[in-house]
């Protein structure tokens, strides 16, 4: 009597895959399905192998080239930039609210320190943006001349 595992009425009568020449399979190694028993498959001779199709670069994505950058790229990044800036602000603003006293032509005044730097460091940059845009707007009266 034979069990349900391993008995001799299990086993492929057939050749295995030790009998190919070119296979060399560790004994108590499962079989392919190729490799089996009466399944019948066309030889080497007879099966055209597919190769998969070149990939070709499309006009929309060429295949060495990277994803360009755009303006909207761009323009996320300096928004996320800015944010940044802005929430550091109002922690420094948060944290700074001393009230101090301001003189300024003449006028004296009171408000919190962080607000005092701020209001400074707007008008340092209202300075720089004049002296920029009258050097471009100079550069652009250049260029037309020429």
């Amino acid at each position: 009597m034979t069990h349900a595992r391993g008995g001799a009425a299990d086993r492929p009568t057939g050749p295995t895959n030790h009998d190919l020449p070119g296979t060399d399979v560790p004994e108590g190694a499962l079989e392919p399905a190729e490799l089996r028993a009466g399944d019948v498959r066309p030889g080497a001779e007879e099966v055209t192998p597919v190769r998969p199709a070149p990939s070709r670069p499309t006009p929309s994505r060429p295949a060495s080239a990277k994803i360009k950058r755009t303006r909207i790229s761009g323009t996320w990044v300096a928004v996320i930039a800015g944010l940044v800036v802005l929430v550091l602000l109002l922690i420094f603003i948060l944290q700074n609210l001393d009230s101090v006293t301001v003189h300024f032509f003449g006028g004296e005044g009171s408000l919190p320190l962080a607000i005092a730097m701020l209001f400074s460091a707007i008008g340092g940059a209202a300075l720089v943006a004049l002296i920029g845009g009258a050097r471009i707007l100079q550069l652009r009266k250049q260029a037309r001349r020429r």
